[in-house]
């Protein structure tokens, strides 16, 4: 099973956003720094979720288990409910990646367990900045 540990960090709010996706497995580790464009933090985690679950299934994996220290993110999809209308498009659109798996987990984890993934994130925005413009996915 793929541990995914994902991040959005915004700096400004709103403002340039980013997205941070540790991935591993079996001492294998794949890490992304995506650049989002000018969002909020609460959207741009929910972006980094969407992507993530997005390279999880072009890369064919059946099982993983998510790991996030957006609790907007982890209860709105245990719940399958949110209450920000800005947020029901991202949710359905997730809910609608999470069904092929046949394993699917998200779970919260405090700040502190979730330090590679912020790092990423954080790390596209310096991206974005010093190019001065959106970029593009950047897998390390």
């Amino acid at each position: 099973m793929y541990e995914v540990y994902i991040d959005g960090a915004s700096a400004g709010n709103p403002g340039p956003s980013g997205a941070g996706i540790f991935m591993k497995k079996d001492g294998e580790v794949e890490q992304y720094s995506i650049p989002l464009g000018n969002m909020d933090n609460h959207e741009a985690e929910f972006r980094a979720f969407l992507i993530a679950l997005q390279i999880c299934k072009d890369k064919g994996y059946s099982q993983v288990s998510f790991r996030t220290d957006s609790q907007l993110v982890s209860q709105a999809v245990e719940k399958e409910f949110v209450k920000n209308n800005r947020f029901v498009p991202l949710l359905a659109e997730a809910l609608t990646l999470i069904r092929p798996f046949d394993l699917f987990f998200i779970k919260w984890v405090p700040s502190s367990e979730n330090k590679a993934a912020d790092e990423l994130a954080r790390a596209a925005i310096r991206n974005r900045k010093s190019k001065g413009g959106a970029g593009g996915n950047t897998a390390i």
